[in-house]
């Protein structure tokens, strides 16, 4: 029989046939050598070439080994053994296309420590109703400590966040005139102390180089209309007999449109009032701000004001919640220029000062205004 009609037995891989002519059987496995490769490399198959791969799974579990040689990454992750060959682990990973357990829904914050804010809301409300009903200068005084520190604050979150140095002496000095003189002297003192502060800004910051002049005084000027000027018109509402009163409506009715708004955004809020400048308030907030404020003015026009009526309380307490909102966004529209959160840290729970005035001042003119048409400035 010659080589072509003679077909070598299907032995896979590996070795010879189990019976090869000239070579005793089952000795093929112990030939070894030369002769043995020769005679068979055109009948063997070609071994295929596998890449070597390290042991336990290539480089995945070299790097899981070496992240685990420095400690577990969680506090919850502890090394654990690997099983044995025919063991079942105690432990086995998820499979990648398992359903994961949805992750617990997060329960809404309030983004401040309540306890501290009501009670120094409540420190601050006993303040001024004691000075407000026991000595009208008192409450005067109040005011012009709340602008002085506002200005303050303002002025240096200016000079960290921009380099913007708008003169302090200047502006807390006049702007406590301006407070005083419009209790003394009403509208026409406050105008008349509003442009010697002004000037007076222009003239100090002279003394510094030139460099950043009109920037430092445009800052100064719009400080001194911001604050002061704003917090003027609290001092004349206490003007008049029942000033008193009107003063604790404009802040009463301030107060319950910020908790009208919280509350209610809070809740139910899911539409965004105006995400871009201030992304927690949402339209059912808004509503919740009229809603309260626009009840609680009714009451107060109705019991606390001489010769008021409940539906100008009404038109009161909308604008009130429309001034308010306002205000809130126009402070934060000048937090987030300057990229801080809070204007200073005085009042725990609550930020700085001017966190607490951004809502009262522009409300302010709104509400001795709408007082004046209504019930007169006497």
């Amino acid at each position: 029989m010659n080589d072509s009609s003679w077909r070598a037995p299907q032995t896979g891989y590996w070795g010879p046939p189990d019976h090869v002519p000239g070579h005793a059987p089952g000795q093929g496995a112990a030939q070894a050598g030369p002769a043995y490769d020769a005679h068979y490399a055109q009948q063997t198959r070609p071994m295929p070439v596998v890449p070597d791969v390290p042991e336990h799974g290539g480089d995945q579990d070299v790097e899981r080994g070496a992240a685990r040689l420095s400690g577990p990454l969680f506090r919850d992750e502890m090394p654990q053994a690997r099983p044995h060959p025919g063991e079942v682990s105690q432990n086995p990973e998820p499979m990648p296309h398992a359903p994961q357990p949805a992750p617990a829904p997060q329960k809404k914050t309030a983004g401040r420590d309540l306890g501290s804010a009501i009670g120094v809301g409540v420190g601050l409300g006993a303040v001024i109703v004691a000075s407000l009903f026991v000595v009208k200068g008192a409450f005067v005084g109040v005011v012009a400590v709340a602008v002085v520190v506002g200005l303050w604050e303002l002025t240096s979150r200016l000079e960290e966040r921009k380099g913007i140095k708008a003169p302090l002496v200047p502006l807390a000095l006049g702007g406590a005139a301006m407070v005083v003189a419009g209790y003394a002297r009403g509208a026409e003192g406050a105008w008349v102390a509003m442009a010697l502060t002004t000037l007076a800004v222009l003239v100090w910051r002279m003394t510094a180089p030139p460099e950043g002049y009109l920037r430092d005084v445009t800052a100064g000027v719009f400080a001194v209309f911001y604050v002061p000027f704003l917090a003027t018109f609290v001092a004349m509402m206490l003007t008049a007999e029942d000033g008193a009163w009107r003063v604790l409506t404009f802040l009463l009715l301030t107060v319950v449109s910020d908790t009208g708004a919280y509350a209610v955004g809070w809740r139910f809020g899911t539409h965004k009032l105006a995400p871009r400048i201030s992304p927690g308030k949402t339209r059912e907030g808004l509503l919740g701000a009229i809603g309260f404020a626009m009840v609680a003015g009714a009451l107060c026009m109705q019991f606390l004001i001489d010769d008021g009526s409940w539906w100008q309380g009404l038109l009161l307490g909308l604008a009130v919640a429309a001034s308010a909102t306002l205000g809130d966004l126009g402070e934060s529209m000048i937090k987030r220029d300057l990229g801080i959160k809070d204007m200073g840290t005085l009042l725990p729970g609550h930020g700085g000062i001017m966190d607490r005035l951004d809502s009262l001042l522009p409300t302010a003119p709104v509400v001795w205004l709408l007082l004046v048409i209504f019930v007169g400035s006497a």
